[in-house]
């Protein structure tokens, strides 16, 4: 599965871990502006807002797992299995598919306000990409640097909801997802009193701590995720901030031969990513690869009117000091 995280220092971060057994040819995607982009059921989008993301190129259309453009605006789309629902095309709505959400918002909005004000009148429809593709089940988490929500298509229709936790994972609806955090409410990252009226000794550091989920089911995720981030320090600076961000997702970094789901089949942290959506940075490390590679949207032709793709570094670069 995976989780997404917002993070705030000095400029805008957003990202996520995408965990899952396989790779469908993902690569690090930049649409400039001119990208024509082709939807289903509505009219097409000749120019829009440059964006970079990974995705999943498929006869030349980006397929985003998510994306960041470039006025600051970020999506994640993360799996959302035996929840999410897609309807059948309404007239006088607009109507998108799950692949076409993410550049449709992106293309045309500047901040979660305008993405709020947009998807009021949006129906998600039940097209596939192709009709090999599977129909992915999402749920989607909407950032910028003043606000995040989360949006979420179940059979009773479309829902937004405020996220002042800025994190996201899979199942259950998100409602839930933030009950739950109750259950961890005396979580503190102070050493707690004694209660007992007897002379304990604090045998450990991080006792506050104690019953912070540590597996991989996804509202396990969504609860150390939330800690991890709310309490996290970082300096302010492009540096620091980025390698706080690859902590924090890696808290829930999932190891192969953790997560079995079939004969020699392991879910596994395909790649975490992070971007200074501000600026528009986009950086990622993969499962056998974790030295951070960055990939600058600003330094690429947005103007253009053809995908521009490049392919992850997967194999373990290592930097020798001697």
């Amino acid at each position: 599965m995976c989780t997404a995280a917002t993070y705030k220092t000095d400029a805008f971060y957003m990202g996520r871990t995408l965990d899952y057994e396989r790779s469908y040819g993902d690569k690090v995607t930049i649409t400039p502006r001119n990208y024509p982009f082709r939807f289903r059921c509505r009219e097409d989008m000749p120019s829009h807002y440059a964006m970079i993301g990974m995705a999943a190129v498929m006869e030349d259309y980006p397929l985003y797992y998510e994306a960041f453009n470039e006025k600051g605006l970020g999506i994640c789309g993360l799996n959302f299995v035996g929840n999410a629902n897609y309807f059948e095309e309404v007239p006088g709505k607009d109507n998108i598919t799950q692949f076409e959400l993410i550049p449709w918002i992106l293309g045309q909005c500047e901040s979660v306000a305008q993405a709020r004000k947009l998807i009021e009148n949006l129906n998600l429809v039940r097209i596939p990409f192709l009709p090999t593709l599977p129909l992915a089940q999402l749920h989607w988490i909407i950032g910028d640097e003043r606000e995040t929500i989360t949006l979420e298509s179940q059979a009773d229709g479309l829902h937004v909801y405020d996220n002042p936790v800025g994190v996201l994972t899979n199942n259950p609806p998100f409602p839930y997802q933030m009950f739950h955090l109750n259950n961890y409410r005396a979580m503190s990252i102070d050493t707690p009193e004694n209660g007992f009226g007897t002379d304990l000794k604090a045998y450990s550091r991080g006792l506050g701590g104690l019953g912070l989920p540590g597996d991989l089911s996804s509202q396990s995720r969504f609860v150390r995720v939330a800690f991890t981030k709310l309490h996290s320090l970082s300096g302010s600076g492009e540096e620091s901030s980025v390698s706080q961000f690859f902590h924090i997702l890696g808290s829930v970094d999932q190891q192969r031969g953790l997560c079995r789901l079939g004969e020699n089949e392991y879910e596994i942290t395909l790649y975490t990513c992070c971007c200074n959506v501000t600026k528009g940075i986009y950086y990622y490390t993969t499962y056998d690869n974790h030295q951070i590679t960055a990939l600058d949207m600003h330094r690429e032709n947005l103007d253009g009117n053809r995908l521009i793709a490049y392919e992850p570094i997967k194999d373990q670069q290592i930097h020798y000091q001697n």
